[in-house]
């Protein structure tokens, strides 16, 4: 396959459409700040807000596509553990560690990717993972410290989350695997609903414009642009993609308050960038993916 044949170029348009994920991705922090409300609370909102929308999109859209049950529903519940134990997270340990644990995803990725899907990672895609780590370690320069033990584990396990959401999402090229990203919002906003009673949120219009932004855009249109990209790049690639997301945040911290990131931040951005750039999917002969499993 050559750069000018239409797989190559289907496999650069989903990673560019992963790419803008993450860059939709990576404002939740600012709008985050913005609401003065539970963090759970916003999570399982903002995802009944997604909810809405890609159902709309969903069920406007007149191709049908066949559901594999077990995929449907691991990458679903995958997703919305993500989202969840993200926001928990948080509020236990650092957003530093928060975020630096999360993005161990692409390891997670190619490992699940590797035994349930059969794509076995490419030699560029382990020195992309070994340079992101570095990157990451230096654009958070503290590394792991500070943070409870139970928040960076919580963190961890929503890393593991996210790369087996995308191995699912991966498994269903075939099918669609945005109704996986939308079970993942409908379950999200279910895990919120307790905590609307507990810590009810004070509405506001900003609150509510931005929860209705995060909702539709940020989350919502992010959601169907990953789907649409993991039909098209192997799961490891699409979690090196995502990558981009933690590096831009602070651009945007920078853009809207003026707070400069630091030297290292900058040489480990720098880093993460290039090495999405390494991995970025090249011709070569496409893999089938052996897992099999019930349709309905």
């Amino acid at each position: 396959m050559t750069p000018q044949t239409p797989g190559f170029r289907d496999q650069r348009i989903g990673q560019a459409a992963v790419f803008i994920c993450a860059v939709l991705w990576s404002t939740s922090g600012l709008f985050i700040k913005l609401i003065d409300w539970h963090p759970v609370v916003i999570a399982g909102t903002r995802s009944l807000v997604s909810a809405l929308f890609m159902a709309l999109v969903r069920f406007a859209s007149p191709r049908k596509r066949p559901w594999r049950l077990s995929s449907l529903w691991g990458g679903g519940a995958a997703y919305a553990l993500t989202m969840v134990l993200f926001c928990i997270a948080n509020k236990l340990t650092t957003s530093a560690n928060a975020i630096l644990l999360q993005y161990s995803a692409p390891v997670w990725a190619a490992l699940l990717g590797w035994a349930l899907a059969g794509e076995k990672p490419k030699t560029l895609n382990w020195i992309s993972m070994a340079m992101v780590l570095g990157g990451l370690l230096l654009f958070f320069k503290d590394g792991l410290e500070g943070g409870s033990f139970t928040g960076n584990g919580l963190a961890l396990i929503s890393g593991v989350c996210f790369g087996a959401n995308s191995v699912f999402l991966r498994i269903q090229k075939d099918g669609d695997p945005a109704d996986s990203m939308l079970l993942a919002h409908i379950l999200s906003a279910a895990a919120g609903v307790p905590f609307v009673f507990m810590a009810p949120p004070r509405l506001s219009p900003g609150s509510v414009m931005a929860i209705l932004f995060m909702g539709v855009v940020q989350i919502g249109l992010a959601s169907l642009l990953f789907a649409y990209g993991i039909r098209r790049v192997t799961a490891v690639q699409a979690m090196l993609t995502a990558v981009a997301e933690p590096v831009l945040n602070p651009v945007w911290v920078l853009l809207v308050t003026g707070e400069r990131p630091a030297l290292a931040a900058l040489f480990g951005g720098v880093i993460i960038i290039a090495a999405v750039l390494v991995s970025a999917p090249g011709p070569g002969p496409g893999r089938k993916i052996k897992y099999k499993e019930r349709r309905t």
